[in-house]
């Protein structure tokens, strides 16, 4: 297969630093970013939902969006279901209808935020009928991964207070733990039990669990089947989310990701949008662990988006090219002329090490990987020529939205 002068000339200059070009283009093909179901339907923001041309009416059209982009892409062959949204009443046949069009069935993460019953909460709603509820429905989530084949159970809780005295603190961290224990007794073998966290909102006063030191307790006690995801988008300003992944990565509680970006308070921004430069040093710590022959990993790659204004599926796409680019740039990181510098306590040359990689235009090596694994170089302009937009923009009217619509 021809290459591309700018990727011979890449590769050319890598050698000569002693980089091994094929063993990272091995490792880029081995990628695997799963997308969200959510991020192809109509959803909605604070205020409202936004409707959009060929947006997802059903569970059988979302599986085929995330096809699409793992068709364009070549690394996101499975998707996250959400569940009451993504419901059906034969799981089989929705499990064998995303193997019929190319994708896998990822993390069910179930809904206990939804429901005019969760006003107060879900498993730490001051009524034992509420928390009930929301045991229940979790538990049928992990019926729902047994029928589709699941490994990945991903749990958010929108739980907090919103005043003083509201509630009791401790008497609501039992009731979360009595009911993670639960469902993490029922969790099949060989699957994971995933808790993500976030500081604020719905809830202003307290959050039951508002970050990764919460989270991983609930983890710890649980077993090593519980792992913490972590949301790129639910942290406070200027949060060092790198050090963060680095910790639990070396506690083996770095179960997986949700990628996102915020700018102020949300988290439903494209992937590297804002500052691509942090997802870049999230990656070197992923590389540094994955790279590392003493460290396990079983990291969950998945994008959190709902796309509300961007064109879906083109959203998604994009998100995984960025995502690709910041795993390519981590790669490139001289990982023993680094060490080096650490141990010289050379922080000039250990900073400039990672912003030689950071520097680097990865595009060619990205389009070579494409064309090798059968995909078009250029993800986003072969999918607007497909007439894939078009063709479900026509096909896709009226019917019943799903999630917030």
């Amino acid at each position: 297969m021809s290459s591309s002068p700018a990727y011979n000339l890449l590769a050319e200059t890598l050698e000569r630093q002693g980089i091994q070009i094929e063993t990272i283009k091995t490792y880029l093909k081995q990628q695997h970013i799963e997308t969200p179901s959510w991020g192809y339907g109509n959803s909605g923001t604070r205020f409202g939902v936004f409707e959009q041309p060929g947006a997802a009416r059903n569970a059988a059209e979302r599986l085929e969006d995330a096809a699409t982009v793992h068709k364009f892409t070549g690394v996101s062959p499975t998707v996250a279901l959400h569940i009451p949204w993504d419901k059906t009443d034969d799981w089989g046949a929705l499990k064998q209808y995303a193997a019929d069009v190319g994708i896998g069935i990822g993390a069910i993460n179930p809904n206990v935020f939804q429901d005019q019953e969760y006003k107060l909460g879900s498993v730490c709603n001051p009524h034992s009928d509420i928390r009930r509820m929301a045991i229940d429905h979790m538990l049928e989530c992990v019926d729902i991964m047994e029928k589709t084949g699941s490994d990945l159970l991903s749990l958010w809780f929108a739980d907090g207070t919103n005043f003083p005295g509201q509630a009791n603190f401790r008497k609501r961290k039992q009731w979360m733990f009595n009911a993670l224990s639960e469902v993490y007794d029922a969790l099949p073998e060989a699957t994971r039990m995933l808790i993500e966290y976030k500081f604020f909102e719905p809830a202003f006063y307290h959050t039951d669990l508002a970050d990764w030191g919460t989270a991983y307790l609930m983890a710890t006690k649980l077993g090593e089947k519980a792992q913490v995801l972590v949301d790129l988008g639910h942290h406070p300003q200027g949060v060092n989310i790198e050090f963060i992944v680095a910790y639990l990565i070396d506690e083996g509680k770095l179960g997986g990701f949700h990628f996102n970006c915020r700018k102020y308070a949300d988290d439903d921004l494209t992937v590297g949008s804002i500052n691509p430069q942090e997802l870049f040093l999230i990656y070197t710590e992923l590389v540094a662990a994955e790279l590392d022959p003493d460290t396990e990993t079983d990291i969950a790659y998945m994008i959190d988006q709902s796309h509300n204004l961007k064109p879906k599926v083109e959203a998604s796409i994009q998100s995984v090219c960025n995502l690709q680019k910041a795993y390519a740039k981590a790669l490139l990181v001289d990982r023993d002329a680094l060490a080096e510098a650490q141990d010289a306590a050379d922080i000039v040359e250990a900073e400039s090490i990672l912003q030689r990689a950071n520097d680097t235009d990865v595009n060619p090596l990205l389009e070579q990987v494409r064309l090798e694994m059968g995909c078009d170089p250029h993800p986003l302009t072969a999918y607007r020529k497909s007439g894939y937009y078009e063709k479900i923009s026509k096909t896709r009217v009226g019917g019943e939205s799903q999630g917030w619509a």
